[in-house]
């Protein structure tokens, strides 16, 4: 299975309310993905999301797609900077660990 973890730093607070609006469509086109589990968690401007996938087509036909290709195409505009990390896993890690796998072995897009 492949495990997925992103972050998202956002230009100001003012930008939240661009990502919630985003992140409802992102979370209806979940529901209907193959995702396994999935989970968020943010406060003001760091956000993070880790999900879990049956395979990497999964994860790519979701990631490349829907409400999330427009989320990705839109976040240059909101977004100082963008972390994501996917790796081999049958469980999705703690938050202390996502975060330390994150920042040691993400990829990380700054705009």
């Amino acid at each position: 299975m492949k495990v997925t973890i992103t972050s998202i730093l956002l230009k100001s607070p003012f930008h939240f309310f661009s990502l919630s609006y985003q992140a409802m469509g992102i979370l209806k086109q979940t529901k209907k993905s193959e995702a396994v589990q999935v989970k968020a968690k943010g406060l003001w401007t760091l956000h993070y999301t880790m999900s879990l996938w049956k395979n990497e087509e999964d994860l790519k036909a979701f990631a490349l797609s829907g409400n999330h290709l427009k989320a990705m195409k839109a976040s240059k505009n909101i977004a100082k900077s963008i972390s994501t990390y996917t790796y081999d896993a049958d469980q999705l890690p703690d938050w202390k660990t996502a975060k330390s796998l994150l920042k040691e072995k993400g990829k990380h897009l700054h705009f």
